[in-house]
């Protein structure tokens, strides 16, 4: 049993940036845990480039070891190999790793376990279990961490940014990507930047599609795809990559009994990142899977000011639920407070043009914001320049298109 000032879940760009910006301010003992063997998160099997700044450009192995290297540097200390299992009490978790089992307690935890995509099996795509089915956190993993081979025909599911950096692996692998599937009307990309541009265009996009089934005994051999009209077609490949579909890593959040948020399944938060624990924070992925790595830590840098008033004797405020109306689905911090500074981040289900979006309580407008055409799986951009405008002792605000 042992005792620290901070502990820290997840070692990933978020968590990493909030031990680093803790340990510098001097908040005492920072102690960060991560299941894997490395430190850095998603970023470490990311070989493209895009992370860091404009100026100083890194690719995502760079990018996690500058990040790793500033928490160590700074006077965290970083733990890998190590799991939280579970909770021994409102700040207390236990955990095992090569030294045994533990029960750490502290005096504020912060939760950056981030998230994941749902595989096969969770998208209950029907058909054989053959090898050569990944996402595209399995992908990366095998080809730039493992150097494993994969085959030489490959199938993306989804027309994500995701998906795009997922094709970029398989080229990079050796393989061919014979189509890329989503079954919107639409690909619902970023415009392509200059290095993606060029592959974007060699790929046949099948919109309007989804796959039925799995094909082939040991190796995949194909698979069935489904248009909107019932037309039905069989691509031959032997490797396919579900990508995008991402949920939270919300288990522990979940155990230990803190509100979640209906529609993105992350911990409930306010501007500050509280949760409804008091003491516990959360930030990154684990809040609105998936923002870029630069999202994450920058949530994680935010977070330092909160943890630290929190160990200075700070209230800890109930705040005031924030829920969007359908087709928006979800948005994220979820809660009010009066000091909340935090732009929101929001998604929907549909194509939105050109929307304004509507803020309001017990029928009284706060805001309104006219946005650009959004689609799904991008984040819509909120300011919090209203939040002086909710009247504390108020019901929920809701968010809603007009």
């Amino acid at each position: 049993m042992r005792n620290v000032d901070v502990l820290v879940v997840g070692a990933g760009p978020a968590g990493l940036a909030a031990a680093a910006r803790l340990a510098a301010a001097g908040a005492g003992s920072i102690e960060v845990l991560d299941r894997e063997q490395q430190p850095g998160g998603v970023p470490r099997h990311c070989a493209h480039g895009g992370f860091g700044t404009w100026l100083h450009p890194l690719t995502g192995p760079a990018y996690a070891r500058l990040l790793a290297d500033a928490a160590v540097r700074t006077g965290a200390v970083v733990r890998t190999g190590v799991t939280a299992l579970d909770w021994a009490g409102p700040l207390a978790l236990t955990t095992v790793g090569p030294q045994g089992p533990e029960t750490i307690t502290a005096r504020a935890i912060v939760l950056a376990t981030g998230a994941r995509e749902r595989p096969r099996t969770a998208r209950l795509v029907p058909g054989t279990r053959p090898v050569g089915i990944y996402t595209t956190g399995e992908l990366q993993q095998a080809v730039h961490l493992y150097g494993q081979r994969i085959g030489s025909r490959a199938v993306i599911v989804g027309a994500e940014d995701v998906s795009y950096a997922a094709a970029d692996t398989v080229r990079a692998a050796g393989a061919d990507v014979v189509a890329m599937i989503t079954e919107l009307p639409y690909p619902q990309t970023t415009p392509p930047r200059a290095q993606h541009a060029r592959l974007r265009r060699r790929i046949p996009l099948l919109t309007d599609a989804t796959i039925t089934e799995l094909l082939g005994h040991g190796r995949l051999s194909g698979v069935r795809i489904r248009h909107r009209g019932g037309r039905t077609i069989t691509l031959p490949c032997d490797t396919v990559v579900f990508t995008g579909d991402f949920v939270p890593d919300h288990e522990l959040a979940r155990r230990g009994e803190l509100t979640l948020d209906a529609g993105s399944r992350g911990p409930a938060t306010d501007g500050t990142l509280r949760t409804s624990r008091p003491g516990v924070f959360a930030a990154g992925s684990l809040l609105h899977a998936v923002e870029s790595a630069a999202t994450a830590a920058g949530e994680g840098a935010q977070m330092a000011g909160a943890v630290r008033e929190w160990l200075a004797g700070a209230e800890w405020p109930a705040g005031i639920p924030l829920t969007v109306d359908p087709p928006l689905h979800w948005i994220a911090p979820n809660r009010i407070t009066p000091a909340d500074r935090h732009p929101y981040v929001l998604r929907t289900t549909t194509l939105l043009t050109r929307p304004v979006l509507h803020i309001t309580q017990n029928g009284r407008v706060l805001h309104r914001q006219r946005l650009r055409t959004t689609v799904p799986n991008r984040p819509i951009r909120l300011t919090a320049h209203w939040n002086g405008r909710v009247d504390p002792e108020g019901g929920p605000v809701t968010v809603r298109v007009r």
